[in-house]
C-alpha cells in the first residue's frame, strides 16, 4: 500500500472521529458582563450611564457563544448563583446554547466596562468572584469527568475563584488521561506554568505570557518560536497559539511555526477577543483544518470580536467579513 493511500485512509478516519467529536466548554469563574458609556468621566461626580447592555461573560462561555455563531454545538458547563446566574442563565438559552449550570450558594460575580463617549476610551473592571466550597468544586469535577468522552475536546479557560488550587486544571487532566481527551486551555499564572507539564492538545497563551512560563520577561521572536516547539516537542503539547495583539498570532505544531497577521480593522472593544480565538482554533480542530487554517479561523474570530463594543461578541457576518479580509 502507497504512502499516499495511507494518507488518504488516515485522513478519513480523522475525518469520521472530528464528526462524532463533543465539545465541552468550561467555566469555573464566569461573570454576568455589564457595559455603559458615559459622556465625560470626570472624578467625584455622579456621571449619567447609558447604552446599558448585559451579557453572559467568562472565557467557556464566550468560547462556546462563538462556536454557537459558527454553527458548531457544545455543552457550557459553568457555576452559577443566585440572580446574576440566573440571568446569565437566561442570557445563554437565548443564544440557543446547551447549558450545564452548576448551582453555588454565593452569587455569580459581575464585571463592568465603561466607554468614555469624549475620548472613546474604554475602562475595564473585573471582580475576582467568590470562594466555591469543597463541595461545590467536586461537583463540578463530576460533571467534567461524565461530560466528556474519548477524542471530546474539552475547554478549559478563564480564571479560578479565589482559594481554589492553582493546579485544579492539572487535578482535571490527571483524571482524564485515561479517556484520551483534547484539553484546550486558555488560562494564566500558576495554573498555565502547572498544566503545560502535561501533554494537552493546545495552550493559547499572549506573548507575555510566553515569556514568563520560560522564566523571562522578555523574548525575541526567534525565542518566542523555539520555547514554544520545545513546549511541543518536550511537552508533548499539540498545538501551541501565541496572541500578538495587532500584530496577529503564531502557531507552533510538529509541523512547525506558521504566522497571521491581524487584519486592518477599527477596534472598539478587545473584551472576549482571547476566548473568540480560542473558539476559531477549536472550531478548526474540529473540522482537521492544518495548523495555518486553524489559525487563520482563530486570528478571524478574534479581531471580529474587537470590532464588536462593550461585551458583544462578533457576529456570524463580521466573522465571516474578517474571513475575506484575510484570505
Amino acid at each position: 500500500m502507497s504512502e499516499t493511500t495511507l494518507q488518504k485512509i488516515f485522513f478519513i478516519i480523522k475525518f469520521i472521529q472530528n464528526i462524532n467529536m463533543n465539545i465541552v466548554t468550561v467555566t469555573i469563574n464566569p461573570a454576568l458582563d455589564k457595559s455603559a458609556k458615559v459622556d465625560g468621566l470626570i472624578p467625584e461626580q455622579k456621571l449619567s450611564c447609558h447604552s446599558i447592555h448585559y451579557q453572559a461573560g467568562g472565557g467557556g462561555i464566550n468560547i462556546s457563544r462563538i462556536l454557537t455563531r459558527l454553527g458548531t454545538d457544545s455543552s457550557c458547563i459553568f457555576s452559577s448563583g443566585g440572580d446574576n446566574g440566573k440571568q446569565l442563565e437566561r442570557l445563554l438559552i437565548k443564544e440557543n446554547i446547551r447549558i450545564s449550570p452548576i448551582q453555588i450558594s454565593n452569587v455569580t460575580r459581575e464585571n463592568f466596562s465603561v466607554v468614555d463617549t469624549n475620548t472613546n476610551q474604554q475602562y475595564r473592571f473585573g471582580m475576582s468572584g467568590e470562594t466555591l466550597s469543597e463541595t461545590e468544586l467536586e461537583t463540578i469535577t463530576d460533571n467534567i469527568i461524565n461530560s466528556v468522552d474519548e477524542g471530546d475536546v474539552l475547554a478549559l479557560s478563564g480564571s479560578l475563584p479565589p482559594k481554589t488550587p492553582s493546579d485544579y486544571y492539572v487535578q482535571l487532566i490527571k483524571l482524564l488521561e485515561k479517556k484520551k481527551v483534547k484539553v484546550v486551555l486558555d488560562t494564566s499564572g500558576p495554573a498555565l506554568k502547572e498544566a503545560i507539564k502535561y501533554p494537552v492538545c493546545l495552550v493559547k497563551p499572549n506573548q507575555k505570557e510566553l515569556a514568563i512560563l520560560a522564566g523571562k520577561d522578555f523574548l525575541t521572536n526567534k525565542e518566542q518560536e523555539e520555547f514554544a516547539m520545545s513546549l511541543i516537542q518536550s511537552n508533548g503539547i499539540e498545538y501551541v497559539a501565541v496572541s500578538m495583539g495587532a500584530r496577529g498570532a503564531f502557531m507552533a505544531s510538529k509541523e512547525g511555526v506558521v504566522y497571521q497577521q491581524s487584519p486592518s480593522i477599527p477596534v472598539r472593544s478587545t473584551i472576549g477577543a482571547g476566548d473568540s480565538m480560542v473558539a476559531g482554533l477549536i472550531y478548526g480542530i474540529k473540522n482537521n483544518f492544518p495548523p495555518e487554517k486553524m489559525l487563520l479561523y482563530g486570528v478571524a474570530c478574534g479581531s471580529a470580536t474587537t470590532m464588536s463594543e462593550g461585551t458583544n461578541l462578533a457576529s456570524i457576518e463580521t466573522i465571516q467579513h474578517t474571513l475575506k479580509l484575510l484570505e
